[in-house]
């Protein structure tokens, strides 16, 4: 099998630009999303549109998204809450890339207190990476682990040396981030009920603020996928999942790690605030190849192409940019409550992310208006301790945890 993922080909075009799509004026969002698409090597579970860039196009990947930034900044009212760097693998961009990378998103205004995350795979952490990073205002870091052992590593085709994860997390201290987080992956095949713990065990021990756990999902047209459909590896059962997630739960738990979000985990004050605007349905401006964005009620995706981005949109240095659009869903009232439904589910709540656990009795019962179906199933997963009710809000029962994905889409 080839160890060297190039860009997906694909026959869909843009069929507009983002300044075509949202009204006219500045608009309000919380947070920004930018995603730089290279990496060094595709992970074969791995869905997100990112490819290992033969051509050497960074630079000119670079002064497009500058572009693309001015755009934003001409038409986002009010400074940011949030701004999530991800891909792909952001710092495998060259240091002075990366600088000006960061240095055009650093000009969009952002509150005090704001919070920036940048994904980094552990590999690609060095001192220069870390300080780059830091100097541009980036405050928070995202490190993919995965798994601590290498066999696991190897399964999942991920390119990365066990010991690098403790001494990325070394570099990002010293050069002053003191909130960092932790990506595990659990449900690997051959990976057993003491590998998962010991993984978490691992990660507590490198002393991290936030651990993100990811049962590990076959998506359609991953590498993951196909190597499972020819039969070269049997998935965990579905026993064997829960048993690691309930223990994943109950280890983070006696750490002092408060679930805020079915696969998220943060000591008091450090959940992720960008991804509780995503959970809440708040809005969020969206920058580079295939990234989404949710403005002014519409919900958009940037063509998912580096070539395509990068050759249309207006280029225009006096504040041009505009993105091409593949998919834009304008605002409608049925689809923006079973989003928030769905999203709202899944939070967990707690002192950690300041928000209350599921969704308000208003929602709730504008959700049943728009389709009384709803209130059939929400009555039967009530019954089966799936979903609880709390303080007037209706939240995930312990059971729920388990088996959100199915009553997400039963009630979505």
């Amino acid at each position: 099998m080839a160890s060297i993922a190039l860009e997906v080909q694909t026959e869909r075009v843009a069929s507009t630009t983002l300044d075509r799509i949202l009204p006219s004026g500045r608009q309000r969002v919380d947070g920004l999303y930018a995603h730089i698409p290279f990496c060094f090597h595709k992970c074969h579970y791995c869905d997100f549109y990112s490819f290992v860039d033969a051509d050497d196009r960074q630079e000119v990947f670079v002064a497009r998204l500058e572009h693309e930034v001015a755009f934003a900044r001409e038409r986002i009212e009010g400074p940011l809450r949030t701004i999530f760097v991800g891909g792909g693998t952001p710092t495998l961009l060259r240091p002075p890339l990366l600088a000006r990378t960061l240095r055009a998103i650093a000009s969009i205004p952002r509150i005090s207190g704001y919070e920036w995350t940048v994904e980094a795979n552990p590999e690609t952490v060095t001192a220069e990476v870390a300080a780059t990073l830091v100097a541009a205002g980036v405050n928070r870091v995202s490190v993919g682990a995965q798994s601590f052992e290498a066999a696991h590593l190897k399964r999942l085709e991920r390119w990365h040396d066990v010991s690098s994860v403790a001494r990325a997390v070394g570099e990002l201290r010293k050069a002053g981030i003191q909130n960092l987080n932790l990506d595990l992956i659990f449900g690997i095949p051959g990976q057993t009920a003491a590998d998962a713990q010991r993984d978490v065990e691992r990660a507590l021990d490198i002393g991290i603020e936030h651990l993100s756990a990811y049962g590990l999902t076959y998506e359609p047209n991953t590498a993951m996928t196909k190597r499972l459909k020819r039969g070269d590896f049997e998935p965990a059962s579905d026993e064997l999942e829960a048993a690691m997630y309930e223990s994943i739960r109950a280890l983070l738990a006696h750490a002092g790690f408060e679930q805020y979000e079915i696969s998220n985990w943060s000591k008091p004050s450090f959940a992720c605030q960008h991804n509780l605007t995503y959970w809440r349905n708040r809005p969020w401006w969206a920058l580079g190849p295939s990234a989404s964005g949710f403005v002014a009620g519409h919900r958009f995706k940037i063509v998912p192409r580096l070539s395509d981005w990068l050759a249309r949109g207006g280029d225009a240095p006096d504040g041009g940019g505009a993105p091409p659009i593949l998919d834009h869903e304008p605002p409608d009232e049925a689809r923006h409550v079973s989003e928030a439904l769905m999203l709202g589910l899944r939070i967990v709540g707690g002192k950690s992310s300041g928000e209350a656990a599921g969704i308000s009795a208003e929602l709730e019962a504008l959700a049943v208006r728009l389709r009384p179906s709803r209130e059939v199933a929400i009555a039967h997963a009530l019954e089966r301790g799936i979903l609880a009710r709390e303080g007037g809000r209706l939240r995930l029962g312990d059971r729920g945890m388990l088996v959100a994905d199915g009553l997400l889409a039963e009630l979505v």
